[in-house]
């Protein structure tokens, strides 16, 4: 069962480790990005920026995913897109190769339709394979990102 807010809207109180994996309840966890964060493009850029920085795309995902429930409707799939990938770099980290390959591809298809930087980002992420390396990965889509 999900965790809900007074009104009833989802909310997700449980603890997650520095890979999002979730941990019991009551557990130490890392901090968790607000459901309530709505960024603009360029804190959202920034906050990611900084939790790939730090190996945590999980956490970039979110972030993605913060932006991708307020921005205007052209731009929407672009953040899910961003978020997608930031999910297969999760995917990767946990050893999970065939999963993360097929958020790649979904991702990446979502990207490169926005041009400029993101189509580098999405081609970045369509050459990732099932055994690439985790922490190659996210530096290298760290370092696409605008």
């Amino acid at each position: 069962m999900r965790d809900r807010d007074p009104l009833g809207r989802p909310r997700n109180a449980r603890p997650r480790d520095e890979y999002g994996r979730p941990l019991p309840y009551g557990s130490e966890g890392v901090e968790r990005v607000p459901d309530d964060y709505a960024p603009t493009t360029e804190q959202a850029l920034a906050d990611a920026r900084e939790m790939l920085a730090a190996q945590r795309p999980f956490h970039a995902h979110e972030i993605f995913e913060g932006r991708w429930k307020c921005a205007p409707d052209d731009e929407r799939e672009l953040w899910q897109g961003l978020a997608q990938i930031c999910v297969g770099l999760t995917h990767l980290q946990r050893g999970n190769g065939r999963g993360a390959v097929t958020l790649f591809s979904r991702g990446a298809a979502k990207v490169q339709a926005y041009g400029g930087p993101y189509h580098q980002v999405g081609r970045i992420a369509s050459g990732l394979a099932d055994d690439s390396d985790a922490g190659r990965a996210i530096g290298d889509i760290l370092r696409a990102l605008p």
